[in-house]
């Protein structure tokens, strides 16, 4: 039996994630998220040599933010939008007899100004917009959020809702090309020293539709998304723990974010998905945390070898 059945129903009986009922919701408990926590404290440090303004935003963002940047058009099957009752005391009752008979209530609802973030670099375009052109040599931001896809599965390594820590590159283009290429060398390298046999392999988004087949095919020969893949999964074939990806000057022209020198910016992205990177030391370690090697409790709990 393949790992990515047996997984899940290991993690549970070992106590790292607690079922709620829906798939791919899952709690995660203290043992898993001090895994987490050590590791994204692992990542800061080595991410702390590019001095990168820190800036922090909710899981929400507004619904106009998610319209203009084109997220619907490429990927309406994942995104997550906000209803809530707006109605009055006759409608609530209708509501709420709809909810004991089981029916569906969802009529009640109404679209609010808001949307769960998909990525947590979706704020940061808006947000370095508001700040006039860039300075000289670009801008780094360091963001980090709870995100949500609607991709419901019983594949651990596939949650609904999970956590990305990023750095956002944008400036010119040669230095946010240069920038894609370096962090694909040091990802690999980062990851290596915790054991995780990484490899990184050109990649693409999941684009909706006939008209998504051929962004993906662009996507993927033009070599814009990397992923950096260890072994989840029984089968051999990698998951993505990582991905570094290359915007062109696409929020650049949306947003309308200049250069010092006057020309659009370009923007690239690096990012973690945390609970998948400790899902890759727990496969490749094992569950109990308190067993793994030496060098890599080292790294990420600063014990002695």
């Amino acid at each position: 039996m393949a790992l990515d059945d047996t997984l899940l129903p290991a993690l549970l009986d070992a106590g790292l994630l607690a079922e709620t009922g829906v798939r791919g919701v899952y709690g995660r408990s203290a043992r898993f998220e001090d895994v987490l926590q050590r590791f994204d404290a692992y990542a800061t440090r080595e991410l702390a040599v590019e001095e990168a303004e820190l800036i922090r935003f909710p899981p929400v963002l507004p619904r106009s933010t998610i319209e203009r940047s084109g997220y619907l058009k490429s990927f309406p099957h994942l995104a997550g939008t906000v209803f809530s009752y707006g109605g009055d005391e006759r409608g609530h009752a209708d509501m709420l007899a709809k909810v004991a008979a089981g029916d569906d209530w969802s009529a009640s609802q109404t679209m609010t100004d808001v949307v769960l973030v998909p990525a947590a670099c979706y704020p940061v375009y808006p947000y370095v917009a508001g700040g006039g052109a860039l300075p000289p040599g670009g801008r780094t931001i360091d963001v980090a959020s709870y995100c949500f896809r609607h991709e419901p599965s019983d594949d651990p390594a596939r949650m609904q809702s999970f956590r990305m820590h990023e750095h956002v590159r944008i400036g010119a283009p040669a230095d946010v090309e240069e920038w894609q290429r370096v962090w694909i060398a040091r990802g690999l390298e980062i990851l290596g020293r915790l054991g995780l046999a990484a490899e990184s392999a050109p990649a693409n988004d999941p684009f909706f539709g006939r008209g998504g087949r051929m962004l993906a095919a662009n996507q993927r020969a033009a070599e814009l998304k990397f992923e950096l893949l260890a072994p989840i999964a029984q089968s051999g074939e990698g998951t993505a723990i990582m991905s570094v990806n290359y915007h062109q000057d696409h929020f650049g022209s949306v947003y309308d974010i200049r250069t010092a020198d006057g020309e659009v910016a370009h923007s690239a992205c690096l990012g973690f998905g945390l609970e998948r990177v400790t899902l890759a030391l727990l496969v490749r370690h094992g569950l109990d945390p308190d067993r793994w090697p030496g060098d890599v409790r080292h790294e990420l709990w600063g014990e002695d070898r």
